[in-house]
């Protein structure tokens, strides 16, 4: 079956996207079957961060001048990318029916991969917490910013009280030092522990590296353009933190889910 890991920050500028397509490379290079979701939709930007130009996107499958299945791009080591569609004023307005059939349309593949990596959009709006509640597992990726921990603990409170998501793995992007990212999750950990009734793992840290932004300047993952570099090995340390999950803890609760073949409403809408 295929794992889903839905990736969220709350706030935007944290790294979220850049997380997502380096775990999803990291994995990818580990040969895994994996595929990456670009669901910031009307401002996608993983084919750019990964040098791809793509002729269709989600929109077009909306519009049934496509399928799902004809969206798939390859990226390099095999991952597989579908695009979200950048500057698509459609696109930015979809609505809760749309996405729950963007959702639905994974059921459809011919060959579902090992694992999606879903990268959703900044904020805390309907569409973030839509695909982070229809995946398996939820990363919340934070950096040392007051703002970044309130956005943060904003949306697990709504993923939380609405959707019934009870498990939430931290990531800690752009720290200089570990203890200095171990800080940072213990401050998320004690006012989600006071107030939420939810598990926080720390999955791990992506250290502030300069190769990292000149990866993303040449359009590659850090992972493949400098593997030996300081973010690179932060990114296989989290690949690796993904292989020590259990089960998804709460796979059956009548929301909508990626390949979950479910047809009923989503929780909470």
């Amino acid at each position: 079956m295929t794992r889903t890991i839905a990736v969220a920050g709350g706030k935007g500028g944290v790294g979220k996207t850049t997380v997502a397509v380096n775990l999803a490379m990291t994995m990818a290079m580990a040969g895994r079957d994996v595929m990456l979701l670009d669901a910031d939709m009307g401002v996608a930007n993983i084919d750019v961060q990964l040098g791809l130009s793509p002729a269709r996107h989600i929109g077009h499958m909306l519009e049934g001048k496509c399928a799902l299945q004809d969206l798939i791009m390859q990226a390099q080591n095999g991952l597989k990318v579908i695009p979200g569609g950048s500057g698509v004023r459609r696109l930015a307005k979809m609505d809760n029916a749309e996405h729950a059939a963007v959702i639905r349309s994974f059921d459809e593949l011919i060959q579902p991969p090992d694992f999606l990596i879903v990268d959703t959009a900044a904020g805390v709006a309907d569409n973030v917490a839509m695909f982070a509640a229809a995946a398996d597992d939820v990363v919340i990726v934070v950096c040392d910013e007051l703002a970044s921990l309130t956005d943060a603990y904003a949306l697990i409170k709504i993923l939380a009280h609405d959707f019934g998501v009870r498990r939430f793995h931290i990531v800690t992007n752009m720290v200089r030092q570990a203890g200095d990212a171990k800080k940072l999750y213990e401050k998320l950990a004690r006012v989600c522990g006071r107030f939420l009734d939810v598990a926080l793992d720390y999955m791990g840290m992506v250290p502030h590296d300069e190769w990292l932004r000149q990866a993303i300047r040449r359009q590659g993952a850090v992972v493949d353009l400098w593997p030996s570099s300081r973010a690179a090995v932060g990114f296989k340390q989290l690949a690796g933190a993904v292989d020590t999950w259990g089960e998804p803890a709460y796979p059956d609760l009548g929301r909508i889910a990626f390949f979950s073949g479910q047809s009923v409403p989503a929780a909470g809408w």
